[in-house]
């Protein structure tokens, strides 16, 4: 049931039976105009994109708190994230805008006004992200037929490049660190994140093996440390290099198997900002090494692999990427460098086949001298 009737002079109802068998209608001022939304709502009926225009009246401050306290799967440092850019960012524009009204332009008009109130092109995308996935999070609740914020043109984030250190710079850094000599050689040498060798266990370091089983990570959120799984949410195992196995025997000795390799002076877990304050920090100027941060050094571990000859592969399962195509993305200029070498062998190859093709027998002629 569907059809357009005239309810007074100027007056023009368009009546139609939604899915859940419930009458909806709506009045106009014009024929045209109620035949037209009729139109528009009985194809969203055949495309079965139709939604309950009730429920699309709740606002997005009321969806968004419901959204993030139903996001179960992450980790607290992400919630603790999105938390902050629906208050900062998202909800100071869209808190008491209906769902329904929020509109294609309007986003992309949001975007701009934050993009020209010089916020960083990474945070703008952040917290159009957030606003996209609450929306995301309503088409699939149907409550709104489809999410606006798809598409938006968003600014541009300036890639900067990734900071890499010689192996000399990293032992000038880990003999500055003084006690904390093993952490900086760990890090610069297994690329484990700062998070994961903070709750790296004696349990999980086998020094016969040399290996080390990364398998939890832990975040300062809200100034409390919360333990979880790694990035990935996947546990690997990283190689320990010879050089440092009486420096982790060290760290390692005396201690439960559940106790913590690296540890803060009095013994508790390492939090990033007082590490960095006190000890890498000074240790960077010690050393000369400018602008420097503890993940420069998951990044010196990848180069000095690659420098080393390992593959895509093996750095990608060492650096615990979820593909071969992000490691390649990261550090696709350290893999471009051997590319004379590669046909250099397969030149080299070539050669041998083609030697081996030869009738036993025949003269290879001699270059002629000038």
């Amino acid at each position: 049931m569907a059809f357009v009737e005239k309810r007074g002079p100027g007056r023009w109802r368009a009546r139609y039976r939604g899915p859940d068998g419930r009458e909806r209608s709506r009045t106009f001022g014009r024929k045209t105009d109620a035949s037209a939304w009729l139109t528009a709502e009985t194809a969203k009926l055949q495309r079965g994109e139709w939604t309950d225009p009730a429920r699309g009246k709740l606002t997005v401050g009321v969806i968004s708190r419901e959204w993030l306290a139903r996001q179960v799967s992450i980790k607290p440092s992400t919630r603790q994230r999105y938390d902050s850019l629906l208050r900062v960012h998202v909800l100071p524009r869209w808190e008491d805008v209906r769902l329904d009204r929020v509109a294609y332009e309007d986003v992309a008009k949001w975007v701009a006004s934050m993009t020209a109130a010089g916020l960083a092109p990474s945070s703008v995308r952040q917290a159009h992200r957030v606003l996209a996935l609450v929306l995301h999070d309503a088409v699939r609740a149907k409550r709104i037929p489809t999410n606006v914020a798809e598409g938006v043109a968003l600014p541009r984030v300036t890639r900067t490049e990734p900071r890499f250190l010689t192996a000399a710079e990293v032992a000038l850094l880990a003999d500055a660190a003084g006690q904390y000599r093993p952490l900086v050689l760990f890090l610069a040498y297994t690329g484990v994140r700062f998070g994961e060798a903070a709750a790296l266990r004696v349990g999980r370091v086998d020094l016969l093996r040399r290996r080390a089983t990364i398998a939890e990570s832990v975040t300062e959120v809200n100034g409390t440390l919360v333990t979880g799984s790694t990035k990935s949410h996947q546990t690997r195992t990283v190689p320990i290099p010879n050089f440092l196995l009486d420096d982790m025997m060290a760290a390692t000795a005396g201690k439960r198997p559940d106790a913590y390799v690296f540890t803060s002076p009095d013994g508790g877990q390492l939090r990033l900002m007082n590490w960095r304050r006190r000890t890498f920090d000074p240790a960077a100027r010690a050393a000369g090494l400018v602008d420097l941060s503890p993940h420069d050094l998951r990044h010196t571990a990848a180069s000095l692999a690659i420098s080393s000859g390992a593959n895509v592969k093996s750095v990608q399962r060492m650096l615990g990427h979820a593909s071969a195509a992000m490691t390649l993305d990261t550090y696709a200029g350290l893999f471009g460098d051997d590319l004379d070498a590669v046909a250099d062998r397969m030149a080299a190859l070539h050669g041998s086949a083609a030697a081996s093709l030869r009738p036993v027998g025949t003269v290879v002629p001699l270059e002629r001298s000038s």
